[in-house]
């Protein structure tokens, strides 16, 4: 078992990463000061596999213990579910001091921490993400939230968890797609970090969607190492951390745009795409960068099928992006895997043409 400090000033939490690690999650809340009472806020798919797992480490534990089952549909991610968290813990008497435990996807996770920012107003909760996509990506940072009137995510906080347990046994379960969801945001990692984790993630691109186990423990420790340095630097995404939103403009909008039917790890590469060729348009990029990267993401096009794109769709919900200023669209675009620009005010024309020529490769 690996320990990453993410260290927040005033927020600081340890990622525990591991096989077969979940039946300690006690043992480690014992050793973080974690042990109250618990709300379980746990995925339905999640809870049809592994429900005797989950009720067998928390039968045995003498404080309170209640459970709430979520479907983690993008329909599901809104009021109602909170609703539902915080009438549960309302009705249970849970107190300032209570924990809630979120087990599932990166839905489960954004609800159930954006339902604790607002019980009471915060308690504490931990996240147990049991995909590749949550483990590398929206279980470490603490960016919680719902989707309202089709927009996604426009309603949230920051909101550190408590802990991370990252438990490669959950994987084992999940179908390829939801694999090649989790390697989209490793893609993304693979840009921002460094050429030596980009040629590794290139050369281990098979070895990750078999769920390899050596290679998904080695991208996953990488990726929550960066992604927090990143968020220790900057925790309100006011600087630095905007390098993590590369491809997401444009894959918020082609997940809303083909109604929640492509996935959003499918959607950032789709995404990332599209800022490739923007950089490239912008001469921000050299023609052997971008041959070389359209390479690498173009190995996905056979396993990502988009219904008929609509570019004035697209813009009209890019225009709606929680990241915008002063009613302008901003980018982040690329320069060198490594080298991340951010705030990119692009003429609408180069949007539209980039992004008909990168949806052509889908």
């Amino acid at each position: 078992m690996k320990k990453i400090k993410i260290d927040i000033p005033n927020n600081a939490y340890n990622v525990y990463l591991g096989n077969n690690i979940f039946t300690n999650i006690l043992d480690l809340l014992k050793k973080e000061n974690l042990l109250n009472d618990f709300l379980l806020v746990i995925d339905k798919n999640v809870d049809e596999l592994y429900s005797s797992l989950i009720d067998g480490v928390f039968n045995s534990f003498g404080k309170k213990v209640n459970k709430i089952i979520i479907e983690a549909t993008e329909k599901k991610k809104n009021f109602e579910s909170v609703k539902a968290i915080h009438s549960t813990l309302i009705k249970n008497n849970y107190g300032r001091d209570s924990i809630i435990i979120a087990i599932g996807g990166g839905i489960i996770g954004d609800v159930a921490g954006f339902a604790a920012s607002t019980y009471m107003r915060g308690i504490k909760y931990v996240q147990i993400p049991t995909t590749l996509l949550a483990s590398v990506d929206s279980s470490v940072g603490g960016k919680t939230g719902i989707n309202f009137e089709d927009t996604k995510n426009i309603i949230g906080s920051f909101y550190q968890p408590k802990l991370v347990l990252i438990d490669t046994q959950f994987f084992g379960t999940l179908q390829q797609d939801e694999i090649l969801c989790g390697l989209g945001e490793i893609v993304k990692y693979a840009f921002l970090l460094d050429s030596n984790f980009y040629s590794f993630v290139n050369k281990n691109i098979s070895k990750i969607l078999s769920n390899d186990f050596e290679t998904i423990n080695k991208v996953i420790y990488n990726s929550v190492k960066f992604k927090g340095s990143v968020v220790t630097a900057d925790e309100k995404e006011s600087g630095i951390r905007k390098i993590l939103n590369l491809g997401h403009t444009f894959a918020h909008a082609f997940e809303v745009q083909q109604k929640h039917k492509l996935k959003h790890g499918q959607a950032v590469i789709v995404g990332i795409t599209c800022a490739i060729y923007l950089s490239h348009k912008l001469n921000f990029l050299t023609q052997k960068n971008f041959e070389n990267y359209l390479r690498f993401l173009t190995q996905f096009s056979d396993k990502i099928k988009l219904s008929k794109i609509d570019n004035e769709s697209i813009m009209n919900i890019m225009q709606k992006d929680k990241k915008n200023r002063n009613n302008k669209i901003k980018f982040v675009l690329i320069q060198n895997v490594g080298n991340i620009l951010t705030d990119v005010n692009v003429d609408p024309n180069l949007i539209n043409q980039s992004i008909t020529e990168a949806v052509s490769h889908f």
